[in-house]
């Protein structure tokens, strides 16, 4: 199965700008033969938190149609990243996937909120766990930036039989190597492929002056081994993966089978924040 992922640098407030740039890399660089595309995290107004009220949104009524466009034009399944997303008087930032048909596959939305980034100030956390959807006849799952910090967010769906984890993202080049180090984790931990679509450019927050957005997309083998890797700047990426080595390594180190909930549950309720 041939995946593409487009890393690009989302313009913050502009989001007219963002889709025009979007919609021509699905003309100018797909693929023939790619099956999923993949696209960045708040894709639409990046982090223009100040201004999300104006440019958040309105339960998708915006972007899936767009995305929903591109999918069946162009015949592709795409990860379509994440949005800022305003509903029932909140806002959320949305994960969501559409097949090539047409169809929404998922949604979800974002559940820890970056401090760093006061996200907290202008943003709902979703309280959902990341559910198993199919996309291309594959069992997968699709995370948001942050969450991949929280391990046992890809576990339920790994444990649920997902074979592909999408993680979408705005992260920074402060932190290049806890992406590059947590994304191999996740596919050694739980024997599955994590493939992961990041940004780049400037960061224009006051937290981080002179940072930037990391790029290094990356698609990961269940042994953990890189199939490829963007550098820092915008460019596509293409991979071509074998989902049958989901199922050679989870014979190989049976995780699952070796599981133990019922110890940690014991541990989870030790578990206190600090």
């Amino acid at each position: 199965m041939k995946i593409q992922l487009f890393q690009i640098e989302i313009i913050e407030g502009e989001v007219e700008q963002n889709e025009s740039r979007i919609k021509a890399l699905f003309e100018e660089k797909l693929e023939e033969d790619t099956e999923i595309v993949v696209i960045p995290e708040m894709w639409n107004s990046g982090y223009d938190l100040q201004h999300l009220e104006e440019k958040a949104d309105i339960d998708l009524t915006r972007s899936l149609p767009f995305i929903e466009s591109l999918a069946t034009k162009h015949r592709v399944d795409i990860i379509a990243g994440s949005v800022s997303n305003k509903r029932d008087d909140n806002i959320y930032n949305t994960a969501f996937a559409v097949s090539k048909t047409g169809e929404l596959l998922y949604q979800k939305d974002k559940i820890h909120l970056v401090p760093m980034l006061d996200e907290h100030q202008y943003l709902t956390a979703g309280d959902g766990v990341p559910e198993v959807f199919e996309i291309n006849g594959i069992k997968a799952s699709q995370i948001i930036c942050y969450d991949l910090r929280f391990p046992e967010l890809t576990r339920y769906p790994a444990s649920q039989g997902a074979k592909i984890i999408f993680y979408v993202a705005q992260w920074t080049t402060k932190n290049v190597n806890h992406w590059r180090t947590l994304l191999k984790a996740r596919a050694i931990e739980n024997g599955v492929y994590v493939i992961a679509c990041n940004s780049v450019g400037d960061v224009n927050n006051k937290k981080h002056v002179g940072n930037t957005y990391a790029g290094h997309s990356i698609v990961i083998d269940p042994n953990g081994n890189i199939v490829e890797e963007a550098g820092n700047q915008e460019e596509s990426i293409t991979a071509e993966i074998d989902i049958q080595k989901v199922a050679e390594q989870q014979q190989n180190i049976p995780i699952f089978k070796n599981l133990r909930p019922d110890i940690y549950k014991y541990a989870e309720n030790k578990l206190g924040r600090r």
